[in-house]
């Protein structure tokens, strides 16, 4: 009987993991070109981690394990906890601004459905140490910029942006307690994913004044800034004033970065988790078909609750799953070039000795080289060489050889001709 993968989890044979790597060299390249650098941590991490980062209940969400030791583990679901716990131990003497990137292997215990498998690769950009509408709009350019490494345009996918810190100055100007935001965010998160009527219910559920219900409803119908502007200047509220500012003043700074064309305001979008502070974003592909490609925003306080000193930072992440469901809707995918620069075949099994030191000298000086391991059939060697999508064979063995030279065989016009072995390598 044949073993099937894990549930919700994937294979990648071969062909699927060029795939997967041509994501992951654009995520690589993005990050590179704006000065962000790689780090890694453990697989697993104390439970204990995660559960300071998102409260007991992300238990319920983990794969977790207990330790030969006393100490409760679990598998890493985001790469967040660990970048705070790092930065923590060595903060004094790390340089400002701290740029990192990494790409890793996540695990969540969920059910699995289109978008969502229980393993995925994920690409995480953080920038710690720098305060303002411009760290969060650098971050959000390099979001951008690999999506476009892969062919992907404004066209496909929009960033809708939002501001955690602008909406609880709203509230707090509707007279809605601090103690409250929470559970009208986890609401308003909801919004585009439920029906008008059970928003609305759900609002209502909350336990707010009717007026006050009346006008959070009218606040959430805002389609721009210039709307949230509209509706704040009948308080006059002093602290809303300033957030505008400084939301206007990122969507400045992203058009100078040349995403303007991306990005516009959603006030639905608040993130569901609560550390988050400031500008807060998610990309959707434009036809509104798939779960957010990537999401992230500011999180200025979870240094000090990971045990850190405070430190203005803000990040995302971004999943190779919706990502991939994406390019394969938009019929993007890597390029077909093959892997190999030559395939040698010997003419006889006195020349294998001969095909395996020419391997060696032409992988030395950079060639990427497959062989035939023994003689036989020349048409069937041949097949097998087309099979690996190489461009051309050398054939080692002959007259030729004797005269110090090859045969190369372009395998597309089956065209050959002599080349002296002292000139290939």
């Amino acid at each position: 009987m044949k073993i099937p993968a894990p549930k919700y989890t994937r294979d990648f044979y071969p062909e699927e993991m060029r795939r997967r790597e041509w994501i992951e060299a654009a995520w690589v390249d993005a990050s590179r070109a704006a000065g962000f650098l790689p780090w890694d941590g453990p697989i697993f991490e104390t439970l204990e981690l995660y559960k300071r980062k998102s409260g007991n209940e992300i238990v319920e969400q983990l794969f977790n394990l207990a330790s030969k030791g006393s100490q409760e583990l679990a598998v890493r679901p985001e790469m967040t906890p660990s970048l705070a716990r790092m930065i923590a131990n060595r903060q004094a003497s790390l340089p400002r601004p701290i740029k990192w990137y990494t790409i890793g292997r996540m695990c969540r215990y969920e059910r699995g459905q289109r978008g969502r498998l229980r393993e995925f690769w994920q690409w995480n950009v953080d920038l710690l140490g720098v305060d303002g509408p411009i760290a969060d709009a650098e971050v959000m350019s390099v979001a951008v910029d690999g999506l476009e490494r892969l062919g992907l345009t404004a066209d496909d996918v929009a960033l809708r942006i939002n501001s955690r810190s602008l909406l609880s100055a709203l509230l707090t100007s509707l007279g809605i307690a601090p103690d409250q935001h929470a559970r009208v965010y986890g609401v308003t998160d909801k919004k585009g994913k439920v029906a008008q009527p059970e928003l609305e219910k759900l609002y209502a559920q909350i336990g707010l004044s009717q007026e006050t219900l009346t006008q959070i409803l009218d606040l959430m119908n805002s389609q721009s800034i210039d709307d949230v502007r509209s509706f704040a200047s009948r308080r006059s509220d002093e602290q809303v004033a300033k957030e505008i500012a400084k939301l206007e003043e990122l969507f400045s700074h992203l058009a100078s970065l040349e995403k303007g064309p991306y990005c516009q305001f959603d006030i639905g979008i608040v993130r569901g988790l609560a550390y988050y502070t400031g500008p807060v974003f998610e990309i959707f592909d434009r036809k509104g078909e798939l779960r957010a490609v990537c999401g992230g925003g500011r999180y200025d306080q979870l240094m000090e609750t990971m045990g850190g000193q405070a430190m203005p930072a803000c990040g995302f992440g971004m999943g190779d799953v919706v990502l991939g469901e994406l390019l394969n809707e938009r019929k993007l995918a890597p390029p077909s070039d093959s892997p190999l620069d030559y395939y040698l075949i010997p003419m006889g099994d006195e020349r294998l000795a001969d095909v395996l030191s020419l391997t060696q000298r032409f992988r030395k000086g950079g060639k990427k080289v497959d062989y035939s391991p023994k003689a036989g059939n020349l048409s069937k060697m041949l097949k097998k060489a087309s099979e690996t999508g190489v461009k051309s064979v050398i054939l080692v063995g002959g007259e030729e050889w004797t005269r110090g030279q090859v045969k190369i065989r372009d395998m597309q016009s089956r065209e050959e001709r002599e080349v002296s072995i002292t000139d290939l390598v």
